[in-house]
């Protein structure tokens, strides 16, 4: 079974946890009594956030294969802001958004084979901070046909091989 959630950090106050960043967990249930966790990676901190939680349809996944797409919008803190010691509660700011590809198996566990994004402006996160607008660049949906990896936004769709994401082709929507 694989989960997609949120990390989680205990409160001080001991009544609720505060989340971090975007987890995806891989489980052994071949004794449902006793399930088994065989992998786990969180991508990002506190902020990050994917439509997959709230829309199944936004996950592409083929287990023959092994391979897992999702979109991802990535918030990182500064830890040189805050001495080494961030608390919990901190946001972090808006990075990139895009389609993490990962490979995932029973043997191997959850890796990633890499990232593709729409935006095109390298300084578009730098004027965003906690605040991130919905941008007709954002990925949210990916599909494959044979094998070639279609990322879907509003303005965009573009197409790279599946296996080493190189680029093959776009069209621009808008």
């Amino acid at each position: 079974i694989i989960g997609i959630g949120k990390e989680t950090v205990p409160a001080e106050e001991g009544d609720f946890s505060w989340y971090q960043g975007l987890k995806i967990a891989l489980f052994d249930v071949s004794d449902p009594e006793k399930p088994k966790l065989i992998d786990k990676l969180v991508i990002g901190d506190r902020g990050t956030d994917s439509p997959v939680l709230r829309d199944h349809k936004a996950l592409l996944f083929d287990a023959e294969r092994g391979i897992m797409v999702l979109p991802v919008l990535l918030a990182e803190i500064d830890e040189d802001a805050y001495g080494g010691e961030v608390p919990p509660y901190v946001e972090g700011d808006f990075v990139w958004q895009g389609a993490l590809v990962l490979r995932v198996s029973v043997e191997d566990g959850i890796e990633v084979m890499g990232n593709i994004t729409h935006v095109e402006d390298p300084d578009f996160f730098k004027r965003l901070g906690h605040y991130c607008p919905d941008s007709p660049y954002f990925i949210d949906r990916a599909l494959y046909i044979g094998d070639v990896l279609y990322t879907v936004s509003d303005a965009l769709v573009l197409m790279s091989d599946l296996w080493t994401l190189a680029e093959l082709g776009r069209v621009y929507l808008l």
